[in-house]
């Protein structure tokens, strides 16, 4: 059974002062839209960053640059580590987020923080960050994002009344404790995989016909 329906959207940390670049090869050679800019995520705190949304209809591309204060922006430490442009994660969309966190975590599987409901640019949705898929500094991981989209009015509007009751940390913040915290642990430990597993027989694909 295939918890994951789609890919919703990638993001990519950009190395200072080339944003602008990036968003023009988004939008001018591949055709996206911009749908949301924010120039400062976090503007009194002691780093931030930027984050730009650009819509393909089908998925979307987010862009994020570091912006360092008294701190070094987690995005600049990123893109430090790996490079302008790097991909920093890509966001799953589940048919059941909740069943997908249950399953996951019974398996030995370890989110970042706690379930989001947000408006995140492409519009508002339930979401999961986990841990970085290798151990290490959390601001230099690269990691997965799971996520659902309300699929009708009245998942709309109970998603939009609980983000208006709460006031989820967004990603930066959860990335930005565990590296306060020393939180160096990765998503798997792959503990519960067991010793005899075999790769399972090539199958069909299904799906629309060619």
């Amino acid at each position: 059974m295939s918890h994951l329906k789609s890919i919703d959207h990638v993001t990519y940390a950009c190395a200072a002062g080339t944003i602008e670049k990036w968003a023009w090869f988004h939008i001018e050679v591949e055709g996206g839209t911009l749908i949301k800019r924010i120039d400062d995520v976090n503007p009194d705190g002691k780093s931030s960053m930027k984050i730009w949304c650009i819509d393909y209809g089908n998925f979307g591309i987010a862009l994020i640059e570091g912006i360092d204060r008294e701190e070094k922006s987690q995005v600049t430490a990123f893109v430090d580590k790996h490079g302008d442009h790097s991909c920093q994660h890509v966001a799953y969309d589940c048919y059941s987020l909740d069943k997908f966190i249950d399953h996951m975590k019974t398996l030995g599987g370890h989110p970042r923080g706690d379930v989001i409901i947000q408006d995140d640019g492409f519009g508002i949705l339930k979401q999961m960050f986990a841990k970085g898929f290798a151990s290490g500094h959390a601001g230099e991981a690269t990691f997965p994002e799971y996520c659902e989209r309300p699929r009708n009015a009245s998942e709309q509007r109970d998603m939009e009344i609980t983000f208006s009751e709460m006031a989820g940390e967004g990603f930066y913040a959860q990335v930005q404790k565990a590296i306060e915290e020393n939180d160096t642990t990765p998503f798997f430990d792959f503990k519960k995989m067991p010793g005899d597993w075999e790769v399972p027989p090539v199958q069909e694909k299904v799906g629309k016909a060619a």
